[in-house]
């Protein structure tokens, strides 16, 4: 028979479950994420460093693991709350991996049977906060005190954490265009989808100086997503900055997209739950048209700020609550999106943007 588990709220909530068998005790800033599929890139995606993930759907876990689909060799989340965990895989690709062998591998806790529906509207009601997931509920009056010592997300900086240690080179060698790009917790897919359009990638690591950058000759600058508070990683923004003064082209995703803009004097700020799903409408202000995007993030830039810069045009914005989702500098060719275009897992209608990279970099090289 599986044990008890519980979900605890810095608020003082509690939410009952049992244990899936993989048993133990996860601190993290709670988060829930609607995508209907795609569990495997999500709990591998290093944006999730530090965060408890509550997934919406409720059948988690029954189409098993694929290795290429993992975003980073690591499971990210600190540790799920389900509704229903398979513990049989159904996809024959999968070939006997389950999710659950998947998270003992890397020792993670994983809980099932919560009420994730209530859940999620405690956190849209109350907004993201610190949590604790544990089985181990014959200590849990010592698990709250060490809760309420957990830093919140707000402040902290956890590039370090994800960021490659050694420079590597990602695509062919004699690809068109060659891209330099600051790995800031950078999912897999977001180095296949610039190989796609014909770029060479070679990633460093969080703190390289841009003069180590700009030395390789790349045709172009890439800031990439990943997690924490973008304000906390000064070093970065400066980064970001010598990169929009080089004159050669920058495209920044997610983390990326905010440290091109606290680079350019705008403000960013903790959102009340964030946007974690592969279902969110975007605007594109240009073309008038609407994109369905895949979001994560729990930070964004402070529209007000955009408004007011004069070298800062908004060029796609949230439908759900018209926050900033895409911006653009209009002296120099720089431009970066809140939302993931590579989209994995999520819908393609965003992959454009890659093309438009490109673009900017070809017409610079003419």
């Amino acid at each position: 028979m599986s044990s008890k588990a519980v979900v605890i709220l810095q608020d003082g909530t509690v939410f009952h479950g049992r244990s899936t068998g993989l048993d133990g005790t996860a601190f993290g800033e709670i988060c829930f994420n609607t995508g209907m599929t795609g569990y495997q890139e999500i709990f591998t995606d290093p944006s999730y460093k530090g965060q408890l993930m509550v997934t919406t759907t409720a059948h988690i876990g029954n189409y098993g693991i694929v290795a290429e689909e993992s975003e980073n060799a690591q499971v990210q989340i600190s540790g799920l709350i389900v509704r229903n965990f398979s513990e049989v895989e159904s996809r024959p690709r999968a070939e006997g991996k389950t999710l659950a062998a998947f998270f003992k591998e890397q020792n993670k806790v994983a809980i099932a049977d919560v009420d994730t529906r209530a859940l999620v509207r405690h956190i849209r009601e109350h907004g993201a906060q610190n949590a604790v997931i544990t089985t181990e509920v014959d200590r849990l009056e010592e698990i709250k005190m060490e809760l309420n010592s957990t830093p919140s997300m707000e402040g902290l900086a956890l590039c370090p954490d994800v960021s490659t240690k050694e420079v590597y080179a990602f695509g062919e060698a004699d690809a068109p265009l060659h891209v330099a790009a600051l790995d800031l917790g950078i999912k897999k897919n977001i180095l296949r989808c610039l190989t796609e359009v014909g770029c060479r990638v070679t990633v460093f690591p969080h703190n390289t100086s841009f003069e180590a950058m700009a030395a390789t000759g790349a045709d172009g600058f890439f800031l990439s997503n990943g997690p924490g508070d973008p304000s906390a990683s000064p070093e970065v923004i400066e980064v970001a900055r010598s990169m929009i003064s080089s004159g050669k082209p920058t495209f920044g995703i997610c983390l990326g997209h905010q440290m091109i803009a606290l680079a350019s004097g705008m403000k960013t700020y903790k959102m009340h739950n964030g946007h974690r799903g592969i279902n969110h409408p975007v605007k594109n202000l240009a073309t008038g048209k609407g994109e369905i995007t895949s979001q994560n993030h729990g930070f964004a830039v402070a529209m007000e700020d955009v408004e007011k810069h004069a070298h800062i045009e908004l060029t796609h914005v949230h439908l759900n609550d018209g926050t900033v989702a895409g911006i653009r500098r209009t002296d120099a060719p720089v431009f970066s999106v809140q939302y993931h275009p590579e989209a994995s897992p999520g819908p393609h209608d965003s992959r454009y943007l890659f093309q438009d990279f490109v673009t900017l970099m070809n017409v610079k090289k003419i």
